[in-house]
Parts: C-alpha cells; structure tokens; sequence
C-alpha cells in the first residue's frame, strides 16, 4: 500500500479513520495481480507456532491459493504449523501448535523443543531454498528464521504477518530492530501495530485483521443454540482456560471455582468448554467432576459455542477479538508463575497497558481484565455476573465492541494479505 496519512493510525474517532483506511484499501487492492512469469509450482515457506498461529495461518494458506489460482500460479506451501494449516493443504515440516509458552519460567520446558524445530527449519531451507518466506507471530523461533534467512539467503523475500507484540510488550528496541532488519514487508493487523514499526523503518502495510473474516461464517445465535440444545431459558457460558499447558496450572482452577460460584448463584447456567487442543480433554474433564460443575467439553466446534453463548470467561488471547465480533460479553482473566511476575516487575520494569487484544485496539478498558492477584474467583464470580445481570454493562460492552470492530478493518483481509505477498514474488521477478 502507498503512504498513508497519520490520521490513518488513530481509532480515537472510529468511524472517520476507518473510512478514509476502507478506501484505501479498495484504491490499493482492487486489482488484481498480474500474470508473471514466475517458476511453477512456487515454493513458500510459511512460520508459526501455537494454536492461533495455526489458525491464522490456515486462513492465510486458504487466501494464498484463492489469489495464486487467480492468476494461474501453483504453490508449494511447506510450514512450521498444525493441523489446521495441514488441512488448509500445507506440508507440515514440524507442529508447532503445542509448542508455546508466556513468561521466562513458563518457557523453560520448551526451550529444547523450540530449538529443534528450528534446526529443522533452518536445515530444510537451506537445502531447499524457497522463493517467499512468510512469518506469523512465535517470535523467538521467526526472529531465529528471519535472520538465517538475512544472512545466508538474502535474495529470499521475507513477509512478517501479524508481527510479535512489541509494541505492546517490548522493554527495549532490540528485538524491533532484528525484526525491522530481515523483513521486507510487514503486514499489520492492528493499527497501534501498523504505526509502531513503521516508526521503528518498517515498510508496512496495514491490512485488517483476519477475524473480520472467518467471524463472518458463524451461525445466528439462535442458530447455534438450536444446534447444541441449548434451550431459551439457559444461560450459556462458555470457559476457555487454556490453549497453553501452562494455563492449565495457572488460569483452570480460579476460572472453575468461580463457575461453581456462579452455578450456585443462576442454577440456571451450563458451561460449555471448547477444546483447543484435544490433549487437554482429560484434565478439563477430571477438572469439571472436582467442581461438580455442568459442563459440556466440545472439540470442533468453537464457533457455534461462541455464537450462542450468554457470556465467556476466558484467558487473554486472540479468543477475546472472536468473542467481541459475536457480541459476547466476556471476563479476561490472565495468571502468570508469581517469580516470572517479580522478575518482569522489579527488575525488568516492565509494565503493559492492556492484555487482551480487544482493549489493546482502542487503548481503553472494553472488558473486565483480572491479571495476576486480581484473578480471583471472587473477582471473576463478581465481574461474570454483572456482565450476565446488569442490562445497562451489557449495553455498553456491545457499544464498546462496536467502536474497535471499526477499528479491524473490512472484509477479504486475509485475500489483501495474500495480495500483498504474491505482490512481493513479483518484484522479485522483475527484479531478476
């Protein structure tokens, strides 16, 4: 995309800015890409890890091949990922989906499984160099891909999509930098984002971020309850405790004992649990019957549990943007060991602004956060049923949604990415 006008970062006045970002984005990517003659099949390497990496990049593969198609190119995608990417029709070289950590203590256990996926990576690439390398997010391992790819193989394009959260988390501009440094074109999905790193001498281009699009395939509420017998008087909670093992220790207990609480308080509520990963089924399971809770545990489907859900109490995640675009109401609740705490706190200094993405895109309190000694079962138990009782709260959450899905950009994000990046092969091209 071309320059863009500094206005073109602020979501203070929501629907101003998103309009004059919507028409850019119609002006930029209402064509189509050219036929080249580009080598066939092309060969894309693609870098993520855990669970929303491999959702993100499924949607990513899936928009690759519409565009690719298009124009009559054939693609060769060989991936870090899971099993959603391998459906989306991906080589998977390693699954990365259950490898991932928040927190320096919480990392420790998969530090050696990280370094050997990236071996092989870094091995596979050098005997097999491919014509586009695409990184999502799972920083430590693409910071280590990005530079072996600057150093050793710096004629291979680099396309950093959905960058590492540093400008939200970052307590210096080291890691900014190397990753400034090896990425030639980084495609933003926040705006915050997008301003960020082209502060920091990325070129960026600000594409919208991917839920907009795979939200639109969601059934009505009504729809979704019918499905999973959800009767009208119910109230239906969904729990999301964990997509990292470590949630399970740290998040699973206060998120249970508070839906005991709230079970006791509205007889009327049934929790329903998606899994997002099927090895975690039996804790969960062992969990419910310790709490005696009334519990449903789903696998596949998430998406109809989110549409028909009253309210969710969930860990920080791209689940809270999910939630937001369905109209949930929802309590965020993060937990982190308490020495990895004082660390960042009292040494590190480090301090952040919001957790959950759905604050995180307006820089104000959307939902209920409960971080660290705030997440509590009480103060979990309290903020849930305000959010289920009091009809004025809910009212202004759903407003509040609706002032940051101004903020995310149109539909066909993940095709305007994959533009962008069968663009760069492209330039490539001519510049050979």
């Amino acid at each position: 995309m071309g320059e863009m006008e500094e206005m073109w970062f602020s979501c203070g006045d929501a629907t101003r800015t998103t309009a004059l970002t919507n028409r850019e984005m119609r002006e930029n990517f209402s064509t189509p890409i050219p036929h080249s003659p580009l080598p066939t099949p092309i060969r894309i390497f693609i870098s993520t890890g855990e669970v929303s990496g491999d959702l993100q990049g499924s949607l990513l593969i899936a928009a690759l091949k519409r565009q690719a198609a298009a124009v009559g190119l054939e693609l060769d995608i060989v991936a870090l990922g899971g099993d959603k990417m391998a459906e989306a029709g991906a080589k998977i070289l390693g699954n990365t989906s259950g490898i991932g950590s928040m927190g320096i203590l919480e990392s420790l256990p998969y530090v050696l499984p990280t370094l050997l996926v990236q071996r092989r990576a870094i091995a596979y690439l050098k005997q097999y160099p491919p014509d586009l390398v695409v990184l999502i997010d799972y920083m430590g391992p693409n910071i280590g891909i990005g530079t072996y790819m600057h150093r050793y193989l710096p004629n291979v394009p680099v396309a950093y999509y959905i960058a590492p959260q540093e400008w939200v988390w970052s307590m210096s501009l080291r890691n900014t930098s190397r990753i400034v440094g090896f990425t030639d074109k980084l495609l933003a999905i926040f705006p915050e984002e997008a301003r960020y790193f082209r502060d920091n001498g990325a070129n960026v281009s600000w594409v919208g971020h991917p839920l907009v699009d795979r939200m639109q395939e969601v059934p009505s509420k009504e729809e979704a309850r019918t499905k999973l017998g959800i009767t009208p008087k119910q109230k239906a909670i969904a729990l999301l405790p964990a997509s990292r093992r470590q949630e399970l220790k740290y998040l699973l207990p206060a998120i249970f004992q508070a839906a005991q609480n709230i079970q006791t308080q509205i007889p009327e509520a049934h929790f329903w649990i998606p899994l997002s990963l099927e090895v975690y089924r039996q804790p969960i399971e062992e969990a419910i019957k310790a709490y005696g809770l009334k519990a449903t545990v789903v696998s596949g489907q998430q998406k109809e549990i989110f549409a028909a859900a009253d309210l969710a109490i969930t860990k920080s995640g791209t689940v809270n943007l999910e939630l937001a675009l369905l109209n949930v109401p929802q309590v965020v609740v993060y937990r982190l060991n308490s020495v990895t705490v004082w660390i960042a706190r009292k040494i590190l200094k480090g301090s952040i602004p919001f957790a959950s993405p759905t604050n995180l895109v307006v820089m104000k309190p959307i939902v209920p956060e409960l971080l660290q000694e705030e997440a509590t079962p009480e103060n979990i138990t309290q903020a849930a049923i305000e959010l289920l009782l009091n009809p004025e709260r809910r009212s202004q959450t759903l407003a509040d949604y609706h002032e940051m899905r101004q903020c995310l950009g149109e539909l066909g994000v993940c095709d305007r990415a994959a533009q962008e990046i069968l663009q760069m092969l492209e330039k490539r091209s001519n510049d050979c």
